[in-house]
């Protein structure tokens, strides 16, 4: 028995073997005999009842369930609109951002200020008022590097800072694991496995992470080993983090033989795991407390901070941005010029990542971390879910219907407590606490009984069928809404004697249609017949009428009317790449191959795009409501006002 893979651990497990721990192997024949009774009584009753090809499963539906309750939550919730009050305050030694706190000495809440006319009123209470430095207090603090990866959180930093899907980073750490062609080293595995839920580091690495950290950096860099506890009740620790095999195979020397792909996540792995034995990053935080005396008397905030030695953050830098104040002191008069209203209106919870779904599973004790990305894998490809713009997961009509019926008539399948509580019994057969057969018992006995019950109470037309006041334009018959694999579609109710079917104007069938209601049908470049609007995985397209003798189709171009930067000529346009994923590009390609990964943000009165003030690039539409320059290099946000 061993608990990390390297040459000492393994020649002392073989030193001291034992019997095999038959409550283990009780605890993974349990965990096996249960999903697959869910999986394999459960999917063939959605079959018969919903659609061909569905699948239900015990940490699946599970994780359906949380993306659709997370869009329900975002389609009720309720945006509200409020200010703040901002200044650029001027002192003798340079000028610092500060915002209102209070006013009359009692604090502002969130919504204190409700409105533009609100704003203008306290403006013109507190101008022309004098203002001086009330107090300063300084703090030195510590900051502890984050621990070594576990699968979890190598999914979520991955997804955070390379925007790879929970699947695509355990592709390229299973190729890593296995081993890559170094040249004149040879074949070498250059990371440790990549299925773990603990953040244990081995002693051959924690010296070679000594050693290698004084020869790069210096001996303040290094202070002492430091180990790392799980706070994951769940955690059974079979394996150590994830890390380097070897400390001093930097990502500079092993670059020649990855790919771009495989480099960037050997090069997170490498540095979160090294940073995480660095010394303490040592930080002075500044908080200033500015006042205004004027017809009503106001309290300003600011807080800035200097990174005294950067310690860890040399390696592995965070994305808190240190705002750094200039010398002041108390009682000096300080300028608040300009000051600005602010307008903010709050934010639709965001829908799941991978990174954010990874961390709610784990949250809830759902699933164990070799069945994080296989879960989302299966939610994708059952059509369940799909990604947004922002490669966010959005639950389709099918996910929505599925979970419907499982919440009605299978509730404990997609109960996150009764799951947690589950993984939590599975635990105890491994510790011997449990007998594993009495537990499945428990569960499948009722479970199956109710599936039969349900085999006569559940209706596939009550599921999937809706009357609506829609008349079938070929024999005037009602027309039905009903839900297929891409989603809610009209059919005639003369099935099977009439066969008409049309697009149903929904969110999910609006890509492209809406272009397409304001252009005449085209003719097949194939065969010269009329196309006809249809639809299919990725949204509205035209296809040809002669369908299936012959296949011509044409893509529907969703138009921005906006002239092409690169070009003069062409218009950008918006496309789907073979992914599935949103981009807007030039519609003379390949004559042209200008692209823009993100919506173009275009001015309402010109209807022509807007220009980043810095640099005159295109303004995108980017992440939490913010609108931020196409061009990497400039950087420039700006918090957004626009729909997008």
């Amino acid at each position: 028995m061993f608990h990390e893979i390297t040459k000492r651990a393994i020649e002392q497990a073989l030193e001291h073997p034992r019997t095999i721990n038959k409550d283990l192997v009780d605890a993974q024949q349990a965990r096996r005999v249960l999903d697959r009774l869910v999986g394999y009584e459960l999917s063939p009753f959605l079959w018969r009842k919903v659609a061909r090809g569905l699948s239900a499963g015990r940490v699946q539906s599970a994780a359906l369930r949380l993306i659709v309750e997370r869009e329900e939550e975002r389609e009720q919730f309720k945006q509200q609109e409020y200010w703040t009050i901002e200044a650029e305050m001027q002192s003798a030694s340079g000028s610092f951002h500060a915002v209102l706190t209070h006013l009359d000495n009692t604090l502002l809440s969130k919504f204190a200020i409700p409105s533009q006319q609100r704003a203008d009123e306290i403006l013109s209470a507190i101008a022309h008022g004098k203002s001086t430095i009330d107090k300063i207090e300084n703090k030195s603090a510590r900051r502890t590097p984050p621990p070594p990866f576990t699968t979890s959180t190598l999914q979520q930093e991955a997804n955070r800072r390379l925007g790879y899907s929970a699947k695509q980073t355990m592709r390229l750490a299973q190729q890593l694991y296995e081993g890559i062609d170094l040249g004149a080293e040879g074949h070498a595995g250059l990371i440790t496995y990549m299925r773990t839920d603990s953040v244990n580091l081995s002693q051959d690495f924690l010296a070679e992470a000594k050693e290698a950290i004084q020869q790069q950096f210096g001996p303040t860099y290094w202070q002492s080993s430091r180990a790392f506890t799980t706070k994951s009740k769940l955690a059974q620790e079979a394996h150590e983090a994830i890390r380097p095999s070897m400390a001093h195979r930097s990502p500079e020397l092993v670059k020649p033989f990855l790919d771009p792909q495989q480099w960037r996540l050997y090069d997170l792995i490498w540095r979160r795991a090294v940073a995480s034995q660095m010394a303490l990053a040592e930080v002075d935080q500044t908080t200033v407390a500015i006042r205004t005396i004027a017809k009503q008397h106001a309290q300003w905030h600011a807080s800035g901070a200097v990174i005294r030695f950067d310690g860890w953050l040399r390696l592995y830098p965070t994305n808190t941005k240190e705002g750094e104040l200039p010398a002041l002191s108390e009682g000096a008069p300080v300028t608040p010029n300009p000051i600005t209203p602010v307008q903010h209106f709050t934010q639709a919870p965001a829908r799941y990542s991978d990174a954010t779904l990874v961390k709610a599973l784990e949250e809830h004790g759902i699933g164990r971390p070799s069945t994080y990305a296989p879960t989302i894998s299966t939610v994708v490809d059952r059509n369940y879910v799909e990604r947004d713009d922002d490669k966010r997961l959005k639950p389709t009509d099918m996910g929505r219907l599925v979970t419907k019926v499982l919440k009605e008539h299978f509730p404990n399948i997609v109960d996150l407590a009764f799951t947690a509580t589950m993984e939590d019994d599975l635990d105890a057969v491994a510790e011997g606490k449990k007998k594993w057969q009495p537990l499945i018992a428990s569960f499948y006995t009722p479970f199956h009984e109710n599936l039969l019950a349900k085999e006569d109470v559940v209706s596939k037309k009550e599921l999937t069928e809706e009357h609506s006041d829609e008349l079938c334009p070929k024999c005037g018959k009602p027309m039905l809404i009903k839900i297929g694999r891409f989603g809610k579609f009209y059919a005639c109710s003369g099935y099977p004697e009439c066969k008409s079917t049309k697009p149903l104007a929904t969110e999910a069938a609006e890509t492209g249609a809406a272009a397409a209601s304001s252009e005449p049908a085209p003719d097949c470049p194939e065969c010269g017949k009329p196309m006809g609007l249809k639809r299919g995985r990725f949204g509205s397209f035209w296809g040809c009428t002669g369908y299936p003798e012959c296949k011509g189709i044409k893509r529907i171009e969703r138009s921005t009317g906006i002239v092409c930067p690169k070009c003069g000529k062409g218009e950008i346009v918006a496309r789907r790449s073979k992914r599935g994923k949103t981009f807007y590009g030039c519609n003379t390609y390949p004559d042209c191959d200008f692209v823009l990964w993100s919506k173009p943000v275009v001015d309402p009165e010109t209807k022509q795009a807007k220009l980043c003030p810095k640099c005159k690039s295109f303004l995108v539409f980017g992440a939490k409501n913010t609108i931020r320059c196409s061009n990497k290099e400039c950087g420039y946000s700006e918090e957004s006002t626009m729909a997008e």
